[in-house]
């Protein structure tokens, strides 16, 4: 019987082996996860540097430094880490015995004889063998519960960090757009002038006048709309930033300094350098560790529990105890049949198991399109500014020609003048709109390969 005894025991614990392994990641192909086009060397990438090294403008430091004080999703995500924190402190505790002191008092008359006062003083304590890994696996997945939200901390702060400088950026890029249009708007009115002034004696005529005064118009009408613009950007960026709306103060768009080469590294790096790549594995983590704690369910569970103290049920007082009560329980818990429902948690452990791991895999291709997305941004941004750079400078090149065409009042002068003139505006516009996209694509690499995690 012994024999047979310790052969079941020996049976069920290497049936349970299996239920202590730890979690260890699963093959993930990363070859190629930046695409074709984009040549990975193994190099530091750009997201190891720290935020204040990336972004030297220094009010655009102080708004992040602000805004990773006060802004409210990021005050939420360090709340969950402490709750994290403190589920993993409970399940540590758990391998503890509890303890509890239980002291009881009762006074007893019968038939108006004297009253007989009873007391018991006594202190139990429980404590749950852990055999088959169900206290091991829960305090895992908190561990694992703890990293994910750790991961979902910084994930909100890398956002955090590439919106704020998103948002300046683009704030002093519509600066500069609300330059260039009023100084075309003098420019307009200087025509508008000279067009008058000529109309006057016979050298124009009301049609060059008219058009004239239409793009002044135009213009002035486009600069109210970047005012407006202007204003919408600094309340949203006051939101982020956890203060009423109002002026956000700045530089200009001249006079920011980046790096002139972006590298991306290898993609392998994602897996450490992605928040919420990290968070997507720390979720399979803990979905792992919860299917071996359902599968340790069915496994005998063993509790041990005592109890130590005394009474006076002979009526002695206090200071004299009557006799001491000492109890000691083992129990054993084999489940045999509980309706199905050990077997149905463990197929709905395994299909969130599965889950976890697409999602997994999902954020990694993710983060590769995102890569792969903002790479080209900046390189097409690149390339454009500078074919458009030469564009503004023929373009002020015709209009100073068109303008000496206006001293002979030619009527094609006008004309030409006129197309000059507006082709200009439109050309600055541009080269400010492709400065900011340069700006913004760096920024996308940047949060997209991880940087700003600390």
């Amino acid at each position: 019987m012994k024999r047979i005894f310790i052969l079941c025991s020996a049976v069920i614990l290497l049936a349970g082996c299996h239920i202590y392994k730890p979690y260890s990641r699963p093959d993930i192909q990363t070859d190629g996860l930046y695409g074709e086009d984009v040549q990975a060397e193994d190099t530091v990438s750009i997201a190891s540097l720290p935020w204040t090294d990336l972004f030297s403008d220094l009010r655009l430091q102080s708004l992040i430094r602000e805004g990773l004080e006060n802004n409210a999703d990021l005050g939420i995500a360090r709340l969950r880490v402490k709750e994290a924190e403190a589920a993993l402190f409970s399940s540590r505790l758990a391998y503890l015995p509890s303890l509890s002191l239980n002291p009881q008092g009762q006074l007893n008359s019968y038939d108006h004889t004297k009253t007989d006062k009873t007391y018991t003083i006594a202190a139990s304590a429980g404590w749950e063998v852990d055999l088959f890994g169900k206290l091991t696996n829960a305090k895992r997945g908190a561990k694992a519960a703890l990293e994910q939200s750790d991961a979902y901390r910084q994930a909100v702060q890398t956002q955090l960090i590439a919106t704020i400088a998103n948002s300046y950026y683009n704030l002093l890029t519509l600066d500069r757009q609300l330059d260039i249009s009023r100084r075309t708007a003098g420019s307009w009115a200087e025509v508008f002038r000279t067009y008058e002034a000529k109309k006057r004696v016979g050298e124009a005529t009301e049609a060059a006048v008219a058009q004239a005064k239409a793009n002044k118009l135009a213009v002035e009408a486009s600069v109210l709309t970047l005012q407006k613009q202007i204003r919408a950007q600094e309340n949203s960026l006051s939101a982020l930033l956890g203060r009423t709306p109002g002026r956000i103060e700045r530089t200009t768009l001249k006079g920011q300094c980046f790096p002139d080469r972006l590298s991306v590294g290898v993609p392998l790096q994602l897996l450490r350098s992605r928040p919420d790549v990290r968070q997507a594995e720390a979720a399979l983590a803990q979905a792992f560790y919860s299917t071996n704690g359902v599968r340790s369910a069915f496994y005998p569970g063993i509790t041990l529990s005592g109890s130590a103290g005394w009474t006076n049920n002979n009526g002695a007082v206090i200071i004299n105890p009557g006799s001491w009560l000492l109890g000691a329980v083992g129990s054993l818990v084999q489940p045999l049949f509980n309706r199905g429902q050990n077997i149905a948690a463990l197929r709905v452990a395994k299909a969130r198991q599965e889950e976890a791991l697409l999602s997994f895999r999902q954020s990694l291709l993710k983060a590769g399109n995102e890569v792969n997305d903002a790479l080209m941004q900046w390189q097409t941004a690149d390339s454009r500014l500078k074919i458009v750079g030469e564009q503004v400078a023929a373009l002020r090149s015709a209009v100073n020609d068109t303008r000496k065409l206006m001293e002979y009042s030619s009527a094609s002068g006008y004309l030409e003048v006129l197309t000059a003139q507006q082709a200009l505006l439109q050309a600055e516009l541009t080269e400010a709109n492709d400065a900011f996209d340069k700006i913004q694509g760096m920024i996308n690499l940047y949060h997209a390969l991880g940087g700003g995690v600390e």
